[in-house]
């Protein structure tokens, strides 16, 4: 079954597997019913937590490890599993569609499973762990352009039924969060321009946010949680219409804005 649909999901603190005040994690326990009820073949998860100089699939055979990459947290979320099955056939077809589009290098992960970027989510979207997954990296040396042009080269995957997903966090500088101050202005200024632009369709400026969006650095003082943004939009087309689908911010600047992105059919 073809989807048109691919989404960029704000997944903020690794606590988001946890901690039931966290707004964003009940918009995530009601995704089947609320926001996408198609029952995707298999995920590609796009995830700011996995960082390479070239791009990289994991290809698991089997089922995919629970990678706990945080320190610090309370000990039960290091006892969490999300024991998905791997999606070797996905991955496979992700290295063809970027080989084809110029993209020569694209290397192969046999041991690595999900990240917190891509497990935290899925767990309160697809809790029954049953659908394949596969992660692709980003390449955070590089540019919002290279990551758009890679997003159009994996576009095919949504007619066979991949669900194509980022996950990052649409503002994100950890050396600014402070849990008992109010939403930072400027955090506020750069989410509310991030939603203007993707509603507006101004996907060129997304591209190349750090000459366009105010306070850009300081929302982003490292591109690796906003590059999955960039894949997704490009797997839509450029004539692909956004939707905001969730919108808080916690700790003062920690926005977990979220987006769906649909191709235009015509």
């Amino acid at each position: 079954m073809a989807l048109k649909d691919t989404f960029y999901i704000s997944h903020g603190s690794p606590t988001l597997s946890i901690d039931d005040s966290i707004e964003a994690r009940k918009f995530l326990q009601s995704w089947k019913k609320d926001v996408f009820e198609e029952r995707p073949k298999s995920i590609l998860v796009i995830s700011g937590h996995w960082d390479t100089t070239v791009p990289t699939v994991n290809v698991i055979q089997t089922t995919n490890d629970t990678i706990h990459d945080f320190y610090g947290f309370p000990k039960p979320m290091y006892q969490l599993k999300y024991p998905a099955p791997g999606a070797p056939e996905l991955a496979k077809r992700v290295k063809e569609l970027l080989n084809k589009s110029g993209f020569d290098r694209v290397d192969e992960d046999k041991k690595r499973g999900l990240d917190h970027g891509a497990w935290v989510p899925l767990m309160l979207m697809y809790p029954e762990a049953d659908i394949p997954v596969c992660q692709l990296s980003v390449q955070s040396d590089l540019d919002g352009t290279y990551h758009y042009n890679l997003g159009k080269a994996l576009a095919p995957l949504k007619d066979e039924g991949v669900l194509i997903m980022g996950s990052g966090s649409a503002v994100h500088n950890l050396g600014t969060l402070n849990p008992r101050a109010g939403v930072a202005p400027w955090a506020l200024e750069f989410d509310n321009w991030l939603k203007d632009a993707l509603l507006d369709g101004r996907y060129e400026d997304v591209n190349h946010y750090e000459q366009k969006a105010p306070h850009a650095k300081k929302a982003h003082p490292h591109p690796d949680h906003f590059y999955p943004l960039h894949v997704v939009i490009g797997a839509a087309g450029e004539n692909s219409k956004a939707k905001l689908i969730h919108s808080s911010i916690n700790l003062g600047t920690l926005s977990y804005a979220s987006y769906q992105f649909t191709s235009d059919s015509s």
